[in-house]
């Protein structure tokens, strides 16, 4: 991440608001993978690799810009 220039921010161990991979990756995932059967775990992890390789660049621009929204809100909220 320092090569591409990224600040890490710190946030709480769990926090669903702020968890980045509660609110983006996670629900893509899932509606990606819903109802598939797999039957072994090199099968689950090839198929979560094609499913990520399809996010694109607007994607995670999206999310940030949604997540930045999100941490707002939460900052004037002071956590509640």
């Amino acid at each position: 991440m320092a090569s591409k220039n990224t600040t890490v921010i710190p946030h709480p161990p769990y926090s669903p608001d702020l968890a980045p991979c509660d609110f983006f990756l996670s629900p893509k995932m899932k509606f990606r993978l819903k109802g598939r059967r797999f039957d072994t775990i090199e099968e689950i992890q090839a198929e979560s690799q094609e499913v990520l390789k399809t996010l694109t660049l607007e994607d995670f621009q999206g999310y940030m810009e949604s997540w930045e929204k999100r941490w707002d809100r939460c900052i004037h909220a002071q956590g509640d």
